[in-house]
């Protein structure tokens, strides 16, 4: 197993990400090549690869901003091929952003996770992350 910090894209990033991102959701497409490339360019994004055997077969996402109130970051779109589950990607991917938001002196951490995914949300209070008690609101833009 190896995770790393995804700085450059090239053809088999693109062609992992369209494998996976159907695994997460229906609703968005996989990112293109360019829109890959201008995450790896990103000061505000950071996406890790998960690797077995030189094959990607995970991902996930830590996004910061700034706000009035500090900088925030969220764990996104954290996803681990099907056939690669119960190894222990999810969590060294969520590790990995994890120590990233450390290093650049964020207080906290934030992740959603839908319900359904029973697994991710047992990774997740086993880490040591804490359910909120909140209203997430989504308005739709399209």
């Amino acid at each position: 197993m190896h995770i790393e910090l995804m700085d450059r894209v090239n053809e088999a990033v693109v062609e992992a990400f369209e494998r996976l991102m159907p695994q997460l959701t229906r609703h968005s497409p996989p990112p293109t090549y360019d829109e890959l490339l201008e995450m790896a360019q990103s000061k505000a994004v950071h996406v890790f690869l998960a690797r077995d055997r030189g094959e990607i077969v995970g991902t996930a996402t830590l996004g910061t901003f700034r706000t009035p109130t500090g900088v925030h970051g969220w764990i996104e779109d954290v996803i681990v091929d099907r056939d690669a589950r119960r190894q222990g990607f999810g969590k060294a991917l969520t590790e990995a952003c994890l120590e990233k938001a450390q290093a650049l002196g964020l207080h906290e951490v934030q992740l959603t996770s839908r319900a359904s995914r029973c697994s991710a949300n047992q990774l997740y209070l086993a880490m040591g992350f804490i359910r909120r008690e909140t209203n997430l609101y989504r308005y739709p833009l399209k």
